[in-house]
Order: C-alpha cells, then structure tokens, then sequence
C-alpha cells in the first residue's frame, strides 16, 4: 500500500515503467505496413525532422495503422512552435483559439500539425463546469502524450525509423480491444465533455469495449455536454453519424445515457414500429453508402431522423384545422427552430432538410401537370429516395413508390399512359397514412435510383427502367440502398 502511494505521488506507474519514457516498438513488434502511410505525412514528418524538430504520426492514424486499416486524416505531432511550422511549409496557417495548430496543405489534402502540449490544464481557464477554455501551453513529449484522450490515440509513429512510441500501453488495449481514457475519467470528462461522445463513436466504430472505470461516469455527467458550444456538439454528431456504425453508435448512445439534448425524442421514435424502422433503414443506408467509400448528405441523414418529429407535428396541425401544405411547413419551422438551438444545424443543411420534407405531399399529387413540375425541382432526387423510405418502413403505401419509380425512368407517351393509370384510380395515395400500406418495391443500384446524379442541385440524369417487375426487398438494402443519391452536394 505504500509502495502504490510512493510510486503514485512520483509519478511511476504500476509497473514499475518511468511515465516520462515510452516503449520504443520496433516494425517486428507493431507490424504497421509503411505503404498505408500518407506520402505527404511522411513529407512533413522529414521537413520538420531535417529542421532539427521531432515530428511523428500520431493520434487516430496511427491507432487506424496498427489495426491495418488506412487512415482517412494524418495528423502530425511536434516539439516545433506553430509559427516554426508555419515557415516550412508554403501552404500552411494557423487556425484555432483554444489551442493553436497548423494546417498543411498539398492541394487538397489538408494535414494538422499540432506542437506537443504541456500539463497546464490545472491553471488554463476554465467555466465554472471545469471545461478548458482555452490552453495553448506546450510541453514536452510524454506531457502531450498525458494529455490525449484515451490510450488507443496517446501513440507515435515516425516514418523515418518505423517505430512506435508508446507511453500508457495504448498497444495493449488495442490487441485487447479496450477503450481506457488516460488519467482520472471525471477529471478529463470535465475539462472537455465531448470525449464521452468520442468514446461512445470509437466503441461503436471499432468494435471495442469500453473499460469499466472509463464508462462508469458517463451517465451522471452526460448533462455536461449542454455546456458545450452547439457547434462542437455538432461536429461531433456528424462524425458518429457518418462514421459507417451510425446505428450502433446511437444504440450506444442510448445505452450510456447521451443520447437526450442531442436528438431530443429519439426514444420516443425508437419504440414506435413504424417510426424505428424508418430510422433504422435511413440509418443503415447511410452506413452502406460510407463503407462503399460514397457520399452522404447530412441534410438527408437529419431529415431522415427528424421526419417523425415533424410527422406528428403536420398531424397535431391538421387536426387543429391548418391545411396539409401550410400545416407541415408549421411542422418544420418547429422543429428546425429547436434544433437549431441544440445542434447549431447550419443554414445549407437546414434549408436541404425544408426542401426534402416539403416535397413529400407532392408526390400524392398524380394527376396533371403536376408530376411533371416535381421532376424539375432541383432536390427532386432528395425527395424520392425520401419518399423510398416512407414506402419502405410501411408509412405510406408501396404503390406510390413504384408509380413514382416507374414515372422517374419512363419517356415520352409512356409517363402519359402512367398518369391516365393514376387518374383512373384517383390521381391521389389518399394522404399519408403513418403505419398503413405495404412495403416499397426494390429500387436497385443498378436501376432507376442508382448513382446517376446531376450536377449540384441538379436532377438526376434519368435512366431508362429495366423491363421486369420489381422486386419486393425485405430490409434496408432495397429501396433505400441508394436513398440519399439526390441528396449529396
């Protein structure tokens, strides 16, 4: 008990390990295939090393380069000053408040350049929660590594030699697929709240478990987060929800107690049938098209997990006497004005989201030249594959989604023909029914909903439809497999 005590107050670990030095892991021990590293990584690792500064890979990508997978960012540590950065590189700016950094650029691929932090986070300003304002105290190395979040991100990679450097055992927890945050969980969940987002994004994402002690306090402080600035909050979302396990990483949202404040009435829409299946193929479309390597639109994705807030909304409107059209624009103002103050939505994203709900009544409209005029409205992509998922979570009858399939590939006398179809029979889906009908026809993505896509708040280029039936889908990989397609910007 005593020995604990000394060895805690001199800063030595468990092991007997001095924390100032790391374990140097050789390419046999680590195994890290150098040809997954960024080439432009590896140039700013060598400029500021040939500048006599340390400089490593570090963070996510080197945490991504030991599990073998090719990191999408590279980030680089170093002991250089932002202004020494700065005056390497030609394309490079210092950016942030709270804690300086550099951005690299080579054409578009954009590197942060951090310089090593020190441990002045005990006299950095603080709000009276115990969140770090601002810090931009620098230190040496195995002080920045104490700093970082959780031990899977606290390791260094240098290019030239291929060793990792490895401070709190982060190579450990990897090989056992363990979460652990570094130092006392309370304390760093009070200096920055977001990192209970992170853990929850980086267990869903990898498939790790997060360590007793490191998941413990989340649920009593998870109301720490209303203190962050919606616009971290934010930033923060959209890397769970396109992180390609949005559905896992809301279960564990849900499961640690954070999900309230974020998507207020989530539960709710969870435990209603129609409403869970909605969001759960949105949901699972959206982690197909990020794993296929395609683009996503956040202005759909939100659309797609606020629908049913705005659903019952038009509802509650319309039984008050608003007409259907004037009701759902009421509906949305609503819940755009309160997510907004909660998740700081920005205005693009927003006004895409206004776009794609607003078009839904339309398309009950069959008859005219009605159709026509929809087929020429700029989002009209966002809306049919919006319109898809409705059909295929059973909100609104199959038959409106394959009329509309087959009225999208159709040409000429053909759309004519489909509308004298439609007019015979009413012209109308009759209304929106919230868990009436059947479920959609298959959209495939080598059919009429595929990848063609026009220009930036373009329709799509039609295609012509494939002469055979459609094909029931029994999940979120039929209609919805390329829902969002219109949608991307």
């Amino acid at each position: 008990m005593i020995k604990k005590f000394i060895r805690k107050i001199l800063g030595v670990k468990e092991d007997g390990r001095d924390p100032t030095e790391p374990v140097i892991l050789g390419p046999d021990q680590h195994s890290i295939d150098p040809r997954l590293v960024s080439s432009n990584a590896i140039k700013v690792t060598q400029t500021l090393q040939d500048a006599g500064f340390k400089a490593f890979v570090v963070g996510g990508a080197v945490r991504d380069l030991l599990l073998g997978i090719k990191p999408k960012d590279f980030d680089i540590a170093t002991d250089a000053t932002p202004e020494q950065v700065k005056r390497l590189f030609r394309r490079a700016f210092i950016i942030g408040r709270r804690f300086q950094i550099v951005h690299v650029m080579f054409g578009q691929d954009l590197l942060e350049v951090t310089t090593f932090r020190g441990n002045g986070s005990d006299n950095a300003p603080k709000d009276e929660h115990g969140r770090v304002l601002r810090d931009n105290n620098f230190g040496p190395q195995h002080e920045d590594a104490a700093r970082r979040d959780f031990t899977i991100n606290a390791m260094y990679y240098d290019p030239a030699t291929e060793t990792v450097l490895d401070y709190h055992g982060g190579i450990e927890d990897i090989r056992a697929k363990l979460l652990r945050i570094i130092g006392v969980p309370e304390a760093r969940y009070r200096e920055d709240p977001v990192r209970m987002l992170r853990v929850v994004r980086f267990a869903a994402k990898l498939g790790f478990t997060i360590e007793p002690t490191t998941r413990a306090p989340i649920p009593v402080m998870a109301p720490l987060i209303d203190n962050v600035p919606a616009a971290r909050v934010f930033d923060e979302m959209l890397k769970l929800l396109l992180s390609g396990h949005a559905l896992a990483c809301l279960r564990e949202l849900r499961s640690a107690g954070l999900h309230h404040g974020l998507l207020p009435l989530l539960d709710v829409v969870l435990e209603q049938p129609i409403g869970m299946k909605f969001v759960t193929l949105a949901l699972e479309s959206t982690d197909g098209r990020v794993k296929a390597g395609k683009g996503v639109s956040p202005g759909f994705l939100f659309a797609s997990l606020l629908w049913h807030q705005v659903l019952e909304k038009w509802n509650a409107y319309r039984a008050a006497g608003e007409a259907p059209i004037p009701a759902l624009h009421l509906a949305a103002d609503d819940v755009l004005d309160t997510q907004t103050d909660n998740l700081a939505l920005q205005r693009r994203i927003a006004t895409d989201m206004r776009d794609i709900w607003a078009m839904q009544p339309r398309f009950e409209r069959r008859t005219g030249k009605a159709p026509f005029k929809l087929l020429e409205h700029p989002r009209f992509r966002a809306g049919y594959d919006f319109l898809l998922l409705r059909c295929e979570s059973g909100e609104l009858p199959g038959e409106v989604g394959e009329w509309w399939t087959a009225f999208y590939a159709a040409e000429g006398g053909e759309r004519e023909q489909l509308l004298a179809a439609a007019n015979s029979r009413g012209g109308r889906s009759g209304g929106h029914r919230s868990g009436s009908g059947s479920s959609s026809s298959s959209v495939s993505g080598d059919s009429q909903a595929g990848e063609g896509q026009g220009g930036e708040g373009q329709p799509a280029k039609r295609k012509r439809a494939p002469r055979r039936g459609p094909r029931k889908s029994g999940g979120g990989e039929g209609a919805v497999a390329n829902a969002q397609g219109g949608g991307e910007e």
